[in-house]
Formats: structure tokens, sequence, C-alpha cells
């Protein structure tokens, strides 16, 4: 009876609570302090006294990724944002920065490189799977957030600045790079400059024929999304970097194509690029890529077979974005059955854009 009286009674100021949790924690005693979390802060939640329920969950969220309770600190960092979701909070930069602020607590922690004894192999292994729980659980927590400032915001795809977080983790913590995925949140970010830094970073230590690659499928990213001021952005910063450091910059038909790709400027003239890339997909030799990019066995390749889909995606959205100005120049059937291609090539399975180049730039004189 005495504990069913304590419920219904006023709920004390979050610090209280706060404070002792912190004291729950410090003791080592993480499984407890974290059902108190949960449990204290449902209350506060139930009697919509949603501000002290962020606190509460925001203070142990941090505190449990401090102690390296990766798991614990993430189940408590969703359950802010489910938070925020049932509050109804806006997005804006104060929520935006306690969102930060429980993501900066995420562990980063380097895998092991050196092995010489199965000791080494085991923490190795140990090493890769805790990597990997961290990036999934941070994904959880950024994914979640992301959808709350889609809801709440005025980003249709989600806070830029999350998806930078994101992108983030995901190239420092994976244990194995999916640049794909890295770049699809970049691109929907806003910092290019990150953006050109991590590419550099990955041409130092990727597979050779991947480097080209990952430039050119940036590039087409951001294009897709309309977004050619970045795209042109992300080209200069990255030869800028690479001549900055010494390093070598890629040379390949691949990132020749797309560094003409830009020089068609989509905004200014829309019926240049969409033939450039319509051409494109009109006299690449599709069954010898797909007999290639098959032979290909390195993780990054097999992850990006799409080229084709990604092309395709850049011009319809030129067509949408300029009809019925270009829809009358064009023939738009010869592009039906490449939604659904399937392949990524290299620079290696382009050695013969040198000589097709006629035929991409002859549909250009007649526009």
């Amino acid at each position: 009876m005495l504990r069913q009286r304590s419920r219904k009674g006023p709920l004390p100021p979050a610090q209280e609570h706060i404070d002792k949790l912190e004291k729950t924690v410090n003791d080592g005693d993480y499984y407890g302090a974290q059902q108190m979390y949960k449990s204290i802060s449902s209350r506060y939640a139930s009697a919509e006294r949603y501000y002290e329920a962020l606190d509460i969950l925001e203070s142990g969220a941090c505190i449990q990724l401090e102690k390296g309770q990766v798991t614990c600190g993430a189940e408590l960092a969703i359950l802010f944002v489910e938070t925020l979701v049932k509050g109804k909070f806006p997005y804006d930069d104060n929520t935006l920065d306690r969102v930060r602020k429980i993501y900066k607590n995420f562990p980063q922690i380097s895998v092991p490189q050196q092995l010489e004894d199965d000791d080494d192999m085991q923490k190795l292994s140990e090493a890769l799977g805790a990597a990997k729980t961290r990036v999934e659980v941070c994904s959880s927590f950024l994914k979640a957030a992301m959808k709350w400032s889609a809801e709440f915001g005025f980003h249709r795809q989600g806070s830029p600045e999350i998806h930078d977080m994101l992108a983030e983790y995901l190239y420092s913590e994976s244990p194995e790079l999916d640049m794909s995925r890295i770049s699809l949140h970049f691109v929907r970010g806003n910092n290019p400059e990150k953006f050109a830094s991590t590419l550099v970073n990955f041409m130092g230590k990727c597979y050779p024929g991947e480097d080209d690659l990952a430039i050119a499928r940036a590039v087409l990213m951001y294009l897709s999304l309309g977004n050619l001021r970045d795209a042109n952005y992300l080209m200069d910063e990255v030869k800028k970097q690479v001549e900055s450091k010494e390093l070598e910059y890629p040379e390949s038909d691949l990132t020749e194509f797309i560094d003409y790709l830009l020089l068609t400027e989509v905004e200014i003239h829309p019926e240049k690029t969409y033939f450039l890339l319509s051409s494109l997909l009109k006299y690449l030799p599709w069954d010898e890529l797909n007999k290639e990019s098959n032979k290909r066995s390195t993780p990054c390749l097999k992850q990006n077979r799409n080229l084709g889909q990604t092309l395709h995606q850049i011009s319809m959205s030129i067509v949408l974005s300029y009809s019925p100005k270009i829809g009358l120049l064009l023939n738009l059937p010869q592009l039906e059955g490449w939604k659904d291609l399937q392949v990524w090539p290299t620079s290696g399975l382009l050695t013969r854009l040198e000589s097709w180049r006629p035929q991409l730039l002859d549909p250009l004189q007649h526009v």
C-alpha cells in the first residue's frame, strides 16, 4: 500500500533522480540503474512532464555510454528520441545539440591491426564483434533521430547534421566499410568538405580500382538529388586535398567521364546532361560489364553494382524537373528496362569510353 501511494504522489524534481542514478552507475550497478532510468522516465512521460523525462534519459544515455555500456546507453538514447516524438518536440538547434551530445558519447575504438599469436586473434575477433555492435546500436539511435527530425522539422529526408553524424560513425567504426551506405548519408548531409576528406582517406586504404569508383558514386549521388553545387565542390575539394597530401589522383575513364559530366552544367544545360547520360546507357557494353563485374571479388565492388540505376535516376530526375521542355525532345522508350539494371562498372570496364566519345558527343550537337 505504501508503494502504491508513493507512485500516485507528486513526482519530485528530475534532478533528484538523476543524482541518485548517476551514483548507482558509478558504483558499477549498470543493470539496476538501467531499469530505474527506464521506469522513472516512463513515469514522468506518463505525467506529460516530457522535459524532465528527457533530462533523465539524456543523463542516463550519456553516463552509460561513458562507462562503455553501449547497449544500455543506446537503449536510453532511443527512448530519448521516442520521448521527443511522444511530446511532439519540434526540430530545433537546442534539441539537435542534445542529440549530438549523446552521439559524441558513443565510443570510438580502433580495431587492433597487428596480430602475432592466437591471443591476438581472439582479441581481434572480440574487437570486431564489439565494433559491429557499436555501429548497429548507434545507427539505430541516429536513424530514429532522423525520422523524428523529418516528422517535426523541415528536412523531408531528415536532418543533414544527423546524416553527417551517421556517415562519420559508419566510416570510423564499421569493421567492413560500405562506402555506398556511407556516401548515401554524406550526400544528404551538409558537409561536403568532410565527405571529401573521407574519400581521400578511403583512397589510401581501399582495394585497387575502388578509388575512382568511390568518387564517381559520390558525384552521381549528389546529381541524383539535383545538388550540382556540392557535386562540383566535392570534386574540387578531393583534388585539392590529394594535391596537398601529395597523393595520386585516380586518373581513369570513369573519373574523366565524371569531370565531363560536371562540365555539362546540369542546372544550365539540362538537355545536354540528359543526352550524355542516355547515350552512355545506350552504348555501354552491358553484357561485358555484367560478366566482368561478376568476376570481381572485393567486398566494396560486390556492394556497388548499380551505376545503371543511378544514371537512370539522374536522367529521369532531370526529365521530371524540366518537362515538358525536355520531354518533347527525348525518345523516352529507349530507357525502358534500365530501371532494373544491377551493375556497377569499374574503371577497368570503361577503358573503351574513349572510342565511344564521338557517339556520346554527337547528340549534344543537336541540342
